[in-house]
This record gives structure tokens, C-alpha cells and sequence, in this order.
């Protein structure tokens, strides 16, 4: 999301409430997911005569955040409940204007998918350490590296394995680490093929932050 105004052209802050990061919105045959750092909103959408969309049924997860990302996430709701007339400029980098009878404007920019650019992911999950471990990253150069483990679930949704703990070299795409925080991942992994010089192979996007806890020293 690149801008929200509301019926005076003012911008909608409690959206953005770390001063800059917009929402992401995700679209795939009739569902949304919607999130920006706090919790998912995840639902259905319609389109109608190629120029309404209504958004209905939004459910969310339940992790507790900052009291400002919530807040942002409830004003996120409450707009999308409302139906959207949907203005769509054709560019390079194409952006969605979606605009209520109260003309409010959402402005979205749209993003080539992972898969768009590498093909089919396979979903894995991993566990990240609350520190970083000393490593020389070859790709990076960074002196820090992630420490992780994959998990496999069961049928129940129980982990049934844990690998081995490990250095990760690559990064995560949309995933911050936070030094004390252990967290559970699901993530996309790609290959890249061929890979070009001087980069991995391996790309990780971040699907779901699964859990998370704060670990004392």
C-alpha cells in the first residue's frame, strides 16, 4: 500500500504507524490476506463488472503487538468492509486505486510474486535461534548469521522431527530478526536455476511467522 487518504485528501495515519511501512495485500483467485507486521486479516473478495470489490468475511490471527500496529490493524478491518470501486493504471510497476463511497483511497502498487520470478516454492519450516552465532558470510560478509533447525510436522500439526541447528547464510525475505526473540517460521524456499555469480541458490521468503517467544539470557 503506497498511500491511504481519506474524503479530505488527508492521509489516514493511524495506517502507517511506524511512519512508513504501508500494508501488503495479497491476492490469489478469490481470497485476500492482508497484514503489515501485527497480525494477518485473511478472507474472500468479489469483483463486480470489472470495476467494484467487495472484501467480506475477514477473519485474523491472534498474536498480541504493539498497541499501535492493532490499532492499525482494526482501521484496516472496519475500511475493508466497506465496498471498494477499484480505478487500475496500466505501468511498468502497475497500482491499484480502490476508492469508497465515502472516498476514502487506498493506493496499491503491485509487486511480481517470488514465484513469478523463480517458479514453484516449497513450503518448510524452520526454527530460528534467539541469537545470532558468529559466522563470515560468505555472501554478505556479515560477521552474524541466523542459527536455525527445520521441523517437520505430522498430520496432527505436532513437530514429529527437528534437524540438526545451523548456520543460515541467506537471507529471509520478510523476516526481521530480533536479538531474544525465538521464532517459528513457515517459509517459501526457491531455487534459483542457474544461479548468477556471487549469490545463492537458495532464496527463503517468509509465509507465516508461526510463533514466537522472547527468551531470557
Amino acid at each position: 500500500m503506497e498511500s491511504a487518504t481519506d474524503a479530505r485528501n488527508r492521509p489516514i495515519a493511524r495506517l502507517f504507524p511506524d511512519g512508513g511501512r504501508g500494508f501488503v495485500f495479497e491476492f490469489s483467485a478469490s481470497r485476500i490476506s492482508v497484514g503489515a507486521g501485527c497480525n494477518q486479516l485473511i478472507g474472500s473478495y468479489s469483483i463486480a463488472d470489472g470495476s467494484r470489490i467487495d472484501i467480506g468475511g475477514l477473519a485474523s490471527t491472534m498474536r498480541a503487538c504493539e498497541p499501535a500496529l492493532m490499532a492499525a490493524d482494526d482501521a484496516m478491518s472496519n475500511l475493508l468492509a466497506r465496498s471498494w470501486r477499484l480505478e487500475l493504471e496500466h505501468s511498468a510497476q502497475p497500482r491499484l486505486r480502490l476508492v469508497s463511497a465515502a472516498k476514502e483511497a487506498l493506493v496499491l502498487v503491485g509487486q511480481a510474486t517470488p514465484e513469478a520470478g523463480y517458479g514453484p516454492a516449497t513450503l518448510m519450516f524452520l526454527e530460528v535461534a534467539a541469537q545470532k552465532r558468529s559466522c563470515v558470510n560468505p555472501w554478505t560478509g556479515d560477521k552474524a548469521c541466523l542459527y536455525v533447525r527445520e521441523l517437520h510436522y505430522n498430520k496432527d500439526g505436532l513437530v514429529e522431527t527437528r534437524g540438526p541447528w545451523r548456520l543460515l547464510y541467506e537471507n529471509i525475505a520478510g523476516f526481521t530478526h530480533t536479538e531474544g526473540e525465538r521464532s517459528v517460521l513457515r517459509l517459501k524456499r526457491f531455487e534459483r536455476d542457474p544461479a548468477p555469480k556471487g549469490v545463492p541458490s537458495t532464496v527463503y521468503v517468509l509465509d507465516l511467522k508461526v510463533q514466537s517467544e522472547t527468551v531470557m539470557r
